[in-house]
């Protein structure tokens, strides 16, 4: 275990616990672009028998939990040492029947840093860019702070503004472009290019001095996609294809350039309050993904998300130096996920459960992503878990499904003593 890892060990305020302020974030990390071939009918059938659902009925159940708790579906993927399951809950649609497909895509939301910052890494791999280099030096145009390195982006250190909002010391929302609401609902098909999105956050004050604290920015993940494509001389897309996506043969993934959510895929609802105060619920399974250019934009299947993070974590995307880089974590960043490297989570599970890396993912309304592996990439747990037409238990109930779902796959499906109990953050 290399020494950012054992930085993490023995952590007892970053295990099992989910708050009800970071639920709807938790849903992202618990479940697992642009358009690209058709996901391949051969994807189901690849499935060995053994990944029956009623072969290992506790997972089962475990994702069963949360269509109790409040959601409308979940298709689920686990990888482990009994081989693979896949298996899914609830309703792939409001007013079906049928289960959310296991070979379904899905928005990933967050869940798409890693996939970022591992495009730049192999880029400070190849001499192409310092990963302490002044950011400025590459993008010009947008005169930032020269302090500010490729490493703060990636690490979310940068102190730049997120153009969707910020939270005052107060606790109140001090609003940006608008990512949640009626007025979101009503611009979801709109275009952003992601040099309007860094100009935005570029016209308001930065949270803090570059490297001087943490703080969970969107718009470092923007200027990430747009350090690539200046190196490179590609899009996004096509670079991700180049370097990760047809290596790994990961066809059901694409870096979007339309509203469509292309081949199977369950739909996914938001809620929100009009301007009497009623509750109205809209599919947003189709919409403009442009506002998360870069942190938030990918599609995917659990399939996908398991071979690209098994791959990353036992070493075959980015050298061992580097690898090592990305789990360092910093020591600001700890939060109910664990603490922030660059691009992925380092988090304690305790005793009997060790180290998992992750980065959950919430897109824009309608869905939620999980991706989580062990440090040597054997054993992940990826899912996708949807909104349907009424409010989630977030405080009890999918409280609850977490702590049970990690604990099934993570730790032997062991239960957890009184003694275990977490302090409060």
């Amino acid at each position: 275990m290399d020494q950012s890892l054992h930085a993490v060990k023995g952590n007892r305020v970053r295990r099992l616990r989910v708050s009800q302020r970071v639920a709807v974030t938790a849903l992202a990390a618990l479940l697992a672009g642009a358009a690209a071939p058709a996901l391949a009918t051969a994807d189901s059938k690849a499935v060995p028998k053994a990944a029956a659902g009623q072969d290992r009925p506790e997972l089962q159940q475990a994702i069963q939990a949360f269509v109790d708790a409040g959601f409308l579906g979940m298709q689920a993927r686990v990888n482990d040492e009994r081989g693979e399951w896949v298996g899914s809950a609830g309703q792939r649609k409001l007013g079906a029947s049928a289960k959310p497909p296991t070979n379904g895509r899905f928005r990933i939301g967050s869940a798409t840093k890693p996939f970022i910052a591992t495009v730049v890494l192999q880029l400070v791999d190849d001499g192409k860019i310092g990963l302490d280099a002044s950011v400025v030096d590459y993008l010009p145009e947008f005169e930032l702070d020269r302090r500010i390195t490729v490493r703060m982006l990636l690490q979310h250190t940068s102190g730049l503004y997120a153009y969707t909002g910020e939270f005052r010391p107060d606790g109140s929302v001090e609003p940006g472009i608008p990512a949640a609401g009626r007025e979101w609902v009503d611009n979801r098909f709109k275009t952003y290019q992601p040099q309007e999105l860094v100009r935005f956050a570029m016209s308001r004050p930065a949270r803090f001095e570059p490297g001087k604290g943490w703080s969970y920015s969107n718009t470092n993940y923007t200027l990430a996609q747009l350090l690539i494509e200046k190196v490179t001389g590609h899009s996004i897309a096509e670079e991700m294809k180049r370097r990760i996506l047809r290596p790994l043969k990961l066809r059901g993934t694409v870096v979007p350039g339309t509203t469509d959510l292309p081949g199977p895929h369950a739909h996914g609802y938001y809620r929100y309050q009009d301007e009497s105060g009623q509750w109205k619920v809209v599919d947003v399974t189709r919409q403009n993904p442009s506002l998360q250019a870069g942190n938030g934009d990918m599609i995917s299947t659990t399939k996908d998300l398991h071979t690209f993070f098994s791959a990353l974590n036992s070493g075959k995307l980015l050298p061992t130096r580097l690898l090592a880089e990305m789990r360092k974590p910093h020591p600001k960043s700890a939060g109910i996920f664990g603490s922030y490297g660059l691009g992925i989570y380092v988090q304690d599970l305790g005793p009997g459960c060790g180290i998992v890396l992750n980065h959950n993912g919430s897109a824009t309304g309608g869905y939620s992503t999980a991706m989580l592996s062990t440090p040597d990439g054997k054993k992940t747990l990826t899912a996708s878990i949807t909104f349907g037409d009424v409010a989630p238990d977030l405080a009890q109930a999918f409280s609850k499904a977490l702590e049970n779902l990690l604990r099934q796959v993570f730790c032997g499906g062991q239960a957890r003593r009184a003694d275990e109990a977490t302090p409060a953050p």
